[in-house]
Protein backbone atom coordinates (compact mmCIF):
# COMPACT_ATOMS: atom_id res chain seq x y z
CA UNK A 1 0.00 0.00 0.00
CA UNK A 2 1.52 3.33 -0.99
CA UNK A 3 1.87 6.05 1.60
CA UNK A 4 -0.01 9.29 0.97
CA UNK A 5 3.35 11.01 0.46
CA UNK A 6 4.45 8.49 -2.19
CA UNK A 7 1.17 8.77 -4.03
CA UNK A 8 1.39 12.58 -4.04
CA UNK A 9 5.00 12.45 -5.28
CA UNK A 10 3.95 10.08 -8.08
CA UNK A 11 1.07 12.35 -9.16
CA UNK A 12 3.33 15.42 -9.03
CA UNK A 13 5.92 13.62 -11.19
CA UNK A 14 3.33 12.77 -13.84
CA UNK A 15 1.80 16.26 -13.71
CA UNK A 16 5.30 17.68 -14.31
CA UNK A 17 5.18 15.63 -17.56
CA UNK A 18 8.11 13.46 -16.52
CA UNK A 19 6.24 10.32 -17.57
CA UNK A 20 9.19 8.04 -18.32
CA UNK A 21 10.93 9.19 -15.16
CA UNK A 22 7.79 8.44 -13.13
CA UNK A 23 7.92 4.88 -14.42
CA UNK A 24 11.61 4.61 -13.50
CA UNK A 25 10.98 6.00 -10.01
CA UNK A 26 7.65 4.44 -9.03
CA UNK A 27 7.25 1.06 -10.80
CA UNK A 28 8.61 -2.34 -9.83
CA UNK A 29 11.23 -3.95 -12.06
CA UNK A 30 8.69 -6.49 -13.35
CA UNK A 31 5.76 -4.07 -13.61
CA UNK A 32 3.15 -4.43 -16.31
CA UNK A 33 0.85 -1.99 -18.12
CA UNK A 34 -2.22 -2.86 -20.13
CA UNK A 35 -4.48 -0.63 -22.20
CA UNK A 36 -8.17 -1.33 -22.79
CA UNK A 37 -7.84 -5.11 -22.47
CA UNK A 38 -4.90 -5.29 -24.89
CA UNK A 39 -2.01 -7.64 -24.08
CA UNK A 40 0.16 -6.19 -21.31
CA UNK A 41 3.61 -4.70 -21.74
CA UNK A 42 5.91 -6.12 -19.08
CA UNK A 43 9.15 -5.00 -17.45
CA UNK A 44 10.03 -1.50 -16.27
CA UNK A 45 12.69 -0.99 -18.95
CA UNK A 46 10.19 -1.89 -21.68
CA UNK A 47 7.60 0.43 -20.13
CA UNK A 48 10.07 3.31 -20.06
CA UNK A 49 11.10 2.69 -23.68
CA UNK A 50 7.48 2.61 -24.82
CA UNK A 51 6.69 5.82 -22.95
CA UNK A 52 9.69 7.62 -24.46
CA UNK A 53 8.58 6.48 -27.95
CA UNK A 54 5.06 7.80 -27.38
CA UNK A 55 6.36 11.13 -26.10
CA UNK A 56 8.73 11.38 -29.06
CA UNK A 57 5.74 11.40 -31.42
CA UNK A 58 4.32 14.64 -29.96
CA UNK A 59 5.60 18.16 -29.39
CA UNK A 60 4.25 18.35 -25.85
CA UNK A 61 1.89 16.81 -23.33
CA UNK A 62 0.11 18.42 -20.40
CA UNK A 63 -1.03 16.00 -17.69
CA UNK A 64 -3.57 16.61 -14.95
CA UNK A 65 -4.89 14.41 -12.17
CA UNK A 66 -8.61 14.84 -11.52
CA UNK A 67 -9.26 14.31 -7.84
CA UNK A 68 -10.23 12.50 -5.75
CA UNK A 69 -7.76 9.65 -6.11
CA UNK A 70 -9.39 6.44 -4.94
CA UNK A 71 -7.33 4.21 -2.63
CA UNK A 72 -8.32 0.86 -1.17
CA UNK A 73 -5.30 -0.89 0.30
CA UNK A 74 -2.95 -1.79 -2.57
CA UNK A 75 -5.43 -0.66 -5.24
CA UNK A 76 -5.36 2.94 -6.49
CA UNK A 77 -7.52 4.49 -9.21
CA UNK A 78 -6.41 7.78 -10.75
CA UNK A 79 -8.42 9.81 -13.25
CA UNK A 80 -6.10 11.57 -15.69
CA UNK A 81 -6.61 14.13 -18.44
CA UNK A 82 -3.79 14.39 -20.96
CA UNK A 83 -3.56 17.12 -23.60
CA UNK A 84 -1.22 16.21 -26.43
CA UNK A 85 0.08 18.72 -28.97
CA UNK A 86 1.32 17.19 -32.19
CA UNK A 87 4.33 18.43 -34.12
CA UNK A 88 1.87 20.05 -36.55
CA UNK A 89 0.11 22.00 -33.77
CA UNK A 90 -3.02 19.86 -33.68
CA UNK A 91 -4.20 18.72 -30.27
CA UNK A 92 -6.06 15.85 -28.70
CA UNK A 93 -7.25 15.26 -25.18
CA UNK A 94 -7.42 11.87 -23.59
CA UNK A 95 -9.29 11.17 -20.37
CA UNK A 96 -8.55 7.85 -18.74
CA UNK A 97 -8.81 5.87 -15.56
CA UNK A 98 -5.61 4.20 -14.39
CA UNK A 99 -6.30 1.15 -12.21
CA UNK A 100 -3.12 0.37 -10.29
CA UNK A 101 -2.01 -2.43 -7.99
CA UNK A 102 0.80 -1.28 -5.75
CA UNK A 103 3.41 -3.50 -4.14
CA UNK A 104 4.41 -1.42 -1.14
CA UNK A 105 5.66 1.91 -2.46
CA UNK A 106 5.82 0.91 -6.14
CA UNK A 107 3.30 0.14 -8.86
CA UNK A 108 3.37 -3.51 -9.89
CA UNK A 109 0.46 -3.58 -12.30
CA UNK A 110 -1.50 -0.88 -14.12
CA UNK A 111 -4.42 -0.99 -16.50
CA UNK A 112 -5.75 1.99 -18.43
CA UNK A 113 -9.38 2.44 -19.42
CA UNK A 114 -10.34 5.08 -21.99
CA UNK A 115 -12.51 5.63 -25.05
CA UNK A 116 -10.33 5.12 -28.16
CA UNK A 117 -12.52 7.63 -30.04
CA UNK A 118 -10.58 10.32 -28.16
CA UNK A 119 -7.54 9.69 -30.36
CA UNK A 120 -8.71 11.96 -33.17
CA UNK A 121 -6.57 15.05 -33.66
CA UNK A 122 -8.23 18.45 -33.97
CA UNK A 123 -7.01 21.91 -34.86
CA UNK A 124 -6.28 24.06 -31.81
CA UNK A 125 -9.13 26.31 -30.70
Amino acid sequence: MPSDQTLERFIARVESNAHAEAIEDFYTEGASMRENLQPPRTGRDALVAHERAVLGRVRSVHSRCVRPVLVDGDVVVVRWIFRFEGHDGRVRELEELAYQRWDGERIAQEEFFYDPAQFGWRDPA
